[in-house]
């Protein structure tokens, strides 16, 4: 599991948020999510920690503390929901001409 850690600032980096995770135990992977198009941080990250009790201490400190001038949220993070495809398109009309 992984937890969820929003409200960043922009200017937080990997290694940041690995030394305050790294109180509770350690840290096996940091993910910051840049926009697409700016490339600018998006403002939340993933810590991915070694056992589930090292995750349960970090969010129990870190949820809500004030951490480079922002008020944290930092909870377990939900599994990605599949999306699927958008589906819009013809409605299942391949291609074929509609005859009336």
């Amino acid at each position: 599991m992984s937890i969820y850690v929003g409200n960043l600032s922009y200017q937080v980096t990997e290694d940041d948020l690995t030394q305050a995770f790294a109180e509770y135990g350690t840290v096996k992977r940091v993910q910051l999510p840049t926009d697409r198009e700016t490339g600018r941080m998006r403002g939340f990250g993933f810590v991915e920690m070694n056992s589930d009790a090292e995750e349960d201490a970090a969010i129990a400190a870190l949820d809500g503390a004030e951490w480079m001038g922002r008020d944290l949220k930092v909870n377990k993070a939900k599994p990605r929901e599949d999306r699927g495809s958008s589906g819009g398109g013809w409605g299942g009309n391949q291609g074929g001409s509609r005859r009336y």
